[in-house]
């Protein structure tokens, strides 16, 4: 009966989802929103299709957040990160210190407690990760200034969280009672055990993610199995997780840190696409399960006191980052999203609250509201930021970097995607580099990757023909995408795949055969190579020069023949399906090209001697 529970549920949280998510596109309010009400609507105080279990699945939901960490983790580099450093500390620190300040100072003029005050303003200083980073991806703003911005501030607010956690205790002055009941394995020891453990297992993760993961991925990979990878690259998130639970450090953060080292592995990619369809299922399961959660009840009884409360929430932190966003010198534009963006309160709230209430910070009713306003809070993002961009639209002037940022978060944005470096990709591959053309190498060799990556070049794991590895490999910016896949079938299926999403794309494609090259040219490509057949023409020219032919004579003879054999290919090619007509053609056009080689090289009489009896293959 259980399982039979579950598959319910289930078809009421995805259809609940597959039914709002498009109509709030639609209407351009974002799938956030689309989630939360559809989580409102399926929840306990709506139509009851799920009970009050919404916030013990808000848990589970939370790995979401996690994955979409490690996800941001793989397109940053640590030299990247570290060119982040201004607005990390400055702006993220800062940010973090006004707003508690802020609300301190007023829970303290409402005649709260200090200490309430300041839990209270710890708490509200937090935003939401999983919002407005999914908000920003949506738009296309996360290499923006506004979205630099707000990554830096919610990454500082995440490593934020371990000091806070460890201040609560100390506001309760029950920090004895709370060990006992805490999950982690340090909260016994003395401080400065705590903060050496916590380094140790920092440092752990940095070194194990430079020196041992790529060889053990590369060692999986040589199994060439796709789920074996894909169960890899989850575990590598869960265990992860839950060693940074285990020191009482926030798993967010820890699993940020693992991507970021791992952001210059050749295996990059391939995890980004691994983890992206069980990110995403996991954040919309997240939102969904924050919607089901809100106590209306709760709202509609004190619908002004919470009214009031949020609006002061959003008023207080949108204030607190417009006049950072001035003392840092963003453009008025970027500066109002990011205040707009940031103001909400974060889903870690959620896990504060409930803590403080049993330290007896707050009382249950108290507790209550605050998760209510913290909900509405959130569900009001989105709805402000359309109406910003509905309201201000002009003065939004590029989605795009500045050229002059040094602070841009990179990403593969090269005009060349290479998939496959055997040999013909990795003649091409150094034909182009030598000419400063940037390229992204994507190949499936585990060892050829390896061996690549000795002699300099950035060459990225994973199977090409995955849009979705391709797309994290920057598609949607190249120009010309070169298919040299080793195994036709794959050849074909990368083609059709690049050619149905992204049409614009010119394709030039490396063909094994004659044959393979008829079935490039009947899906429409115009730029097909075969692999050997230049090759093979200029070393019969060699052999004519050993053979005492001039120079000059033997490249007219190769050139003669290339040019011949392209008028070929496209007549044969319409003959293909008839063999017959197929074969007397292929016969009639080699007794040609002997005749004009023979002619050419003045053997006129050495004609009909040697004829070729079989066609080219």
């Amino acid at each position: 009966m259980g399982e039979v529970n579950f598959f319910i549920q289930a078809m009421i949280y995805l259809t609940s989802a597959i039914i709002m998510v498009p109509i709030a596109n639609r209407f351009g309010l974002g799938t956030v929103l689309g989630y939360l009400v559809a989580g409102i609507v399926i929840g306990p105080f709506v139509f009851g299709f799920v009970g009050t279990e919404g916030k013990d699945l808000l848990h589970f939901a939370e790995f979401g957040v996690v994955m979409m960490l490690f996800a941001i983790g793989l397109e940053l580099e640590l030299n990247l990160l570290w060119r982040l450093k201004f607005w990390l500390l400055g702006l993220g620190g800062l940010q973090l210190v006004f707003t508690t300040v802020f609300v301190f100072v007023l829970g303290v003029y409402f005649q709260y407690s200090w200490k309430s005050s300041l839990a209270l303003g710890l708490i509200l200083s937090l935003s939401s990760t999983a919002i407005v980073l999914q908000t920003l991806k949506e738009k296309g703003l996360m290499k923006s200034v506004s979205g630099q911005a707000s990554f830096s501030i919610l990454l500082f607010q995440d490593m934020a969280v371990i000091p806070i956690l460890a201040i609560f205790p100390m506001l309760s002055g029950q920090s004895t009672e709370v060990s006992e009941h805490s999950h982690s394995l340090v909260d016994h020891l003395p401080a400065y055990q705590k903060t050496l453990v916590v380094l140790f297992v920092v440092l752990g993760i940095i070194l194990v993610g430079r020196y041992l993961l790529s060889p053990l991925f590369r060692l999986i990979a040589k199994s060439g199995s796709r789920e074996i990878f894909t169960g890899a690259s989850l575990l590598l998130v869960i265990a992860i997780s839950v060693l940074m639970g285990a020191v009482g450090v926030s798993a967010a953060l820890g699993t940020f840190l693992a991507g970021v080292v791992l952001a210059s592995s050749e295996f990059r990619h391939e995890l980004e696409s691994n983890i992206e369809p069980f990110k995403g299922l996991l954040l919309g399961l997240f939102f969904l399960s924050v919607g089901a959660s809100m106590d209306l009840p709760v709202v509609m009884e004190h619908p002004m006191t919470i009214l009031g409360i949020v609006s002061g929430i959003i008023f207080a932190k949108a204030f607190v980052l417009l006049i950072l966003g001035f003392l840092f010198k963003l453009p008025l534009d970027q500066n109002l999203y990011m205040s707009l963006a940031l103001s909400q309160v974060g889903e870690f709230s959620f896990v504060l609250f409930g803590y403080s209430e049993g330290l007896g910070i707050f009382n249950k009713e108290t507790t209550v509201i605050l998760v209510a306003c913290v909900a509405l809070s959130m569900a009001c993002t989105p709805i402000l930021l359309l109406l910003y961009e509905k309201t201000f639209f002009e003065f939004l002037q590029s989605k795009a970097p500045k050229k002059e940022s040094s602070n841009s978060i990179e990403k593969e944005e090269n005009p060349i995607i290479i998939c496959g470096f055997g040999r013909f990709g990795n003649m091409v591959g150094r034909f182009l580099k030598s000419h400063g053309v940037g390229i992204t190498i994507l190949d499936y060799d585990a060892d050829r990757v390896e061996m690549l990556g000795r002699f300099g070049f950035k060459v990225f794991f994973g199977d090409a023909t995955r849009l979705e590895l391709l797309e994290n490999a920057g598609l949607e910016h190249a120009k010309v995408l070169i298919a040299a896949l080793d195994h036709p079938e794959k050849q074909q299926e990368l083609i059709r795949n690049v050619k149905h999403h992204y049409p614009n794309i010119q394709i030039v494609a490396r063909a094994g055969d004659r044959e393979e090259a008829y079935d490039l040219k009947e899906m429409g490509l115009d730029y097909i190579y075969r692999e050997t057949r230049e090759t093979a023409v200029k070393l019969g020219a060699d052999v004519l020069k050993l053979l005492g032919t001039r120079s000059y004579a033997a490249e007219r003879a190769k050139n003669i023949f290339l040019a011949h054999d392209d008028e070929t290919f496209q007549e044969l090619f319409a003959l293909r399906k008839d063999r017959v007509q197929y074969i007397s053609l292929a016969k009639q056009r080699n007794t040609e090209l002997e005749r004009l080689m023979f002619v050419d090289l003045g053997k006129e009489e050495e004609l009909g001697k040697d004829s070729w009896s079989e066609m080219e293959r």
